[in-house]
């Protein structure tokens, strides 16, 4: 990795298929649930701890986003038709410098805002034009425990 662990202020999670496996279960009420993995929520949890700001930043806004945000404590921007102007807007207000953000993205529409970022990762399931971009492809694919395995690496670089 070219990004050391000193050097990050924000880690941005795009939440359908970074934290899942971009599977959704509906119900007959038309009510969503997903998939998470446990791994996430523990390194999501680690993280913190090492004073690493953390966020999920989702096109779709949806209950069980928030759900999961709140479970793992971090803020969630939702409702994003343009995720690289939410981001600025956020980086702007927290006084973070684009370089030292990560962005875990898996689909095209995360695509600029991963070319804008200092540092970005896709899961090993990420689209092919995504793949074609990240600075970093893990061997999980999403929903398999793609930010456990960024943790393991900033550890035992």
């Amino acid at each position: 990795m070219k990004i050391s662990l000193e050097q990050i202020e924000l880690v941005v999670y795009d939440f359908d298929g970074v934290m899942t496996d971009n599977r959704v279960m509906v119900d007959e009420e038309g009510r969503e649930a997903v998939v998470v993995n446990r791994g996430d929520g523990l390194a999501v949890a680690e993280l913190r701890r090492l004073k690493i700001r953390q966020i999920i930043l989702s096109t779709e806004k949806n209950p069980v986003v928030s759900r999961r945000a709140e479970k793992l404590k971090i803020p969630c921007l939702q409702g994003s038709s343009d995720k690289k102007d939410t981001l600025i807007k956020h980086l702007k207000k927290h006084n973070i410098n684009k370089e030292q953000v990560i962005y875990f993205g898996n689909d095209i529409n995360d695509l600029e805002v991963m070319q804008w970022v200092g540092f970005s990762i896709a899961p090993a399931d990420a689209h092919p034009e995504i793949k074609k971009i990240a600075d970093l492809i893990l061997s999980s694919g999403g929903g398999e425990g793609v930010i456990r395995e960024f943790l393991d690496l900033i550890r035992n670089p």
